[in-house]
C-alpha cells in the first residue's frame, strides 16, 4: 500500500474480541462510504520471557509457541477481513490491507494515527469486565490519538436499524469543537440524513450574566446561527437542526444520541486548553453512549 493510501485511510485495531468485529463492520462501511483505504491492524505483545527486564535476551522460548502465536494473530486478521467482506453491500468496494505488529499497543496504536485520517476502535477488547467502561486501549487512544478516533459500542443497535437517523454533533465554540462540526457535516452528507446541532448554556454562564435565561437562549440561538451559517452555505445538501439547551451538556448530548445514528464531539471544551486530554463532556459522552461516537482529535 503507498504511503499516500495509508494517510488517506481508515485504520481499525482488531483483537478477535466481539467490540473488534463491530468496529470492523463499521469501519467497512464507513472506508466504502468515504471512498477510501481500510487498514486492519492486529497488535500482539511479544511473547512473556523472550526478553528480560534489563531488554537484553533471556532463555528462548519454545519455537512452537511462537509459531501458535503467529498462527493466532494471523487468524484475528483473516476474521476480521471476512468481516469486511460481509459488511460492505452490492457494488461497494474497499481496498483492505493488514498488519500484524508486535510490540505494545496503546503507544504502537497511537503513532499509527499519525498516519490515519480516522481510527476505529471497538469499546472494549479481550480482556475487559462486560460492563466495564472503555477498555485501555481505545482509552488511550480517544486521549492521546492524532486523529479523529471512531469508538464503537458493543450495544449499538444494527445499522439497518439506524437508517434515516440524523448525525449528533456537540458545539461550544472551541476550535475541537470546530472540528467536531466539520467531521459531523462531513457524516450527515455522506450518509444523507439530517444533522442535528446541540449547543448547551451552562449555569455559570447564566446565572452570573445579569439576564434572563430566554434573552440568553436567544443570544445563545443566534450565536449557533452564525457557527453553522458557512457549514451550511457548504454543504447544502444536508439539513441541519439547531438545539440549545441548559445546563448539563453531557446529559443532553446522551439522550439526543438515542435517536441518533452517530455522534461527534470535540476532545475538549471552552474550558479546556490546548494540551488537555479529553473534556469531562466527550469522556462521558464516548463512555455512556449506545451509539458510534467520534471523537474530534487531531494531529
Amino acid at each position: 500500500m503507498s504511503d499516500q493510501s495509508r494517510h488517506n485511510g481508515i485504520f481499525v485495531g482488531v483483537d478477535g474480541s466481539v467490540s473488534s468485529k463491530l468496529a470492523v463492520e463499521w469501519a467497512a462501511r464507513e472506508a466504502a462510504m468515504r471512498n477510501v483505504a481500510l487498514i486492519v491492524v492486529h497488535v500482539a505483545y511479544p511473547a512473556i520471557g523472550a526478553w528480560s527486564g534489563w531488554g537484553i535476551p533471556a532463555a528462548p522460548l519454545p519455537e512452537e509457541f511462537g509459531r501458535l502465536q503467529e498462527e493466532e494473530a494471523r487468524r484475528v486478521v483473516d476474521n476480521a477481513i471476512d468481516v469486511v467482506d460481509a459488511a460492505i453491500e452490492g457494488n461497494d468496494r474497499v481496498e483492505v490491507d493488514s498488519e500484524i505488529l508486535w510490540s505494545s499497543a496503546v503507544p504502537t496504536l497511537v503513532d499509527l494515527t499519525k498516519e490515519a485520517q480516522m481510527v476505529v476502535v471497538g469499546c472494549r477488547g479481550r480482556g475487559a469486565l462486560a460492563r466495564g467502561l472503555l477498555g485501555s486501549v481505545s482509552t488511550a487512544l480517544v486521549h492521546h490519538a492524532h486523529c479523529p478516533v471512531a469508538v464503537i459500542h458493543d450495544e449499538a443497535p444494527h445499522p439497518r436499524g439506524l437508517a434515516g437517523a440524523p448525525v449528533l454533533v456537540g458545539i461550544d465554540g472551541s476550535p475541537a469543537s470546530e472540528l467536531a462540526t466539520a467531521i459531523a457535516f462531513d457524516e450527515a452528507s455522506w450518509r444523507g440524513v439530517d444533522l442535528v446541532a446541540l449547543h448547551t448554556w451552562s449555569d455559570a454562564d447564566w446565572r452570573h450574566s445579569g439576564f434572563e435565561w430566554s434573552e440568553i437562549k436567544a443570544a445563545a440561538r443566534e450565536t449557533l446561527a452564525e457557527r453553522l451559517a458557512g457549514w451550511r452555505e457548504r454543504y447544502p445538501d444536508v439539513i441541519v437542526h439547531p438545539i440549545v439547551m441548559f445546563d448539563h451538556p453531557a446529559r443532553h448530548l446522551l439522550e439526543k444520541s438515542k435517536s441518533a445514528q452517530l455522534v461527534v464531539v470535540g476532545s475538549h471544551g471552552r474550558g479546556g486548553f490546548a494540551g488537555m486530554l479529553l473534556g469531562s463532556v466527550s469522556t462521558a459522552v464516548v463512555n455512556a453512549a449506545q451509539v458510534p461516537v467520534i471523537v474530534a482529535r487531531q494531529r
